[in-house]
């Protein structure tokens, strides 16, 4: 099916849509959270305190999302998650204090970890099993290809005159921000064709456990995978600025294009995913991580800028290749409530392993001096980072493989 065939469905078209407004908002907060920080504190390490409180809502957030998918369904967890999200960012404003900001930041990444599992579990529901590849693609572009557009969301309403409102730093960024949640919820409150869960009196509770999707055999073939693309998302993050300003002399303007580079890449990749939606997913998966690797690898080692425009399409593609191919493949082989509960555990590796690698890579960058290695010759201490990343996340593809259970 086409995009444009598949945007015609009336369901997905909202959650699409919904899924790209908020999104937009929640990248232009992210920015604002750590701006914020920065003008109360005049303090770097303020700001990474942003990233860090990332880590624990996932450990929190992802029983938390399990337990409230099996109470509620999910068209009505995702209007709750709206329109408590929109409350949350809307009052960051009110107060001056580090302690305050860092208190919604940590609240919101939990009720985002409740939302995306039924989110994601929501989307075979809407579109043909066929599309799924195609239908999670687009999602996903929804929610990370607006990275450079919430930053440069952020730098417009930032400069607009009336963005401190009453004195209140960015003030006007959070609110644009909490009305994109609420666009969302208005889109997500037309979607008629998710049913409420049914269960049997007393059948289900296990399975709305957290823990119990690690007990899954393909639970947890497909979190390798997640985590790889976290692991190779994190160290890029946290390595690449410095590697393409300080050792290949990049302006920010062309640190610009390299940003803009992954959604180009990304686009390509679940192209190639649409094309080859045939086969085994999961060795798709398999083999969408061992690209990954490959690709942060050949980044590292890049000898000038258009290298590294290379490897950023490069990575952009084979990571939503990854992503999107894993997604489909929980989609298509769990229902109910072990699907949900499998994002909710996806969505838990994801975030946590971008977090951990970020803040790995950085002081891995900070405490590793330059080497000299046969063939490769010298290599700055964010290249020899990257090129370790890029080789640990190409052997862990071998992970991506079905256990089955034995007796």
């Amino acid at each position: 099916m086409s995009v444009r065939a598949l945007v015609r469905r009336p369901g997905y078209r909202d959650l699409l849509v919904g899924q790209g407004v908020s999104a937009l908002g929640d990248w232009m907060g992210t920015v604002a959270f750590m701006a914020l920080a920065l003008d109360l504190t005049g303090s770097p390490t303020a700001v990474g305190g942003i990233l860090t409180l990332r880590l624990l809502p996932a450990a929190l957030g992802g029983p938390l999302a399990a337990r409230a998918a099996h109470r509620w369904d999910r068209r009505r967890t995702m209007l709750w998650m709206d329109g408590v999200r929109a409350g949350m960012i809307a009052l960051v404003p009110l107060v001056r204090g580090l302690w305050w900001v860092y208190l919604w930041a940590f609240f919101l990444e939990v009720a985002s970890l409740v939302f995306l599992p039924a989110r994601d579990a929501s989307i075979p529901d809407l579109v043909e099993e066929r599309d799924l590849p195609l239908a999670n693609g687009l999602v996903l572009g929804s929610s990370y290809g607006s990275i450079p557009l919430g930053a440069a969301a952020f730098a417009l309403v930032a400069a607009l005159p009336g963005a401190d409102v009453a004195n209140r730093p960015l003030a006007l960024v959070f609110w644009v921000d909490a009305a994109t949640f609420l666009v969302s919820f208005a889109f997500v409150a037309r979607i008629t064709q998710l049913a409420a869960p049914t269960r049997a009196p007393g059948a289900v509770e296990e399975a709305g456990r957290f823990r119990e999707a690690f007990s899954i055999p393909l639970v947890r073939a497909v979190l390798p995978a997640a985590a790889a693309v976290a692991l190779g998302l994190g160290a890029l993050f946290s390595l690449g600025i410095v590697f393409v300003r300080d050792v290949l002399d990049a302006t920010d303007v062309e640190f610009g294009w390299l940003i803009a580079l992954f959604g180009v890449g990304a686009a390509v990749g679940l192209g190639a995913l649409q094309r080859s939606a045939t086969g085994d997913a999961l060795a798709r998966t398999r083999v969408g991580v061992a690209c990954i690797g490959l690709v942060v690898a050949v980044f590292s080692l890049s000898p000038s800028l258009w290298g590294a425009y290379l490897g950023a399409a490069g990575f952009g593609a084979s990571a939503a290749y990854s992503l999107a191919a894993g997604m489909s493949v929980i989609q298509a082989r769990l229902d109910g409530q072990e699907r949900v509960v499998a994002f909710a555990a996806f969505h838990v590796v994801m975030r946590v392993g971008l977090g951990l690698a970020a803040i790995g890579a950085g002081v891995a960058g900070d405490l590793a001096e330059a080497v000299d290695l046969p063939l490769l010759g010298r290599l700055e201490p964010s290249r020899l980072v990257l090129l370790s990343s890029g080789l640990l996340v190409l052997a862990s593809s071998g992970l991506v493989r079905e256990q089955q259970e034995t007796a």
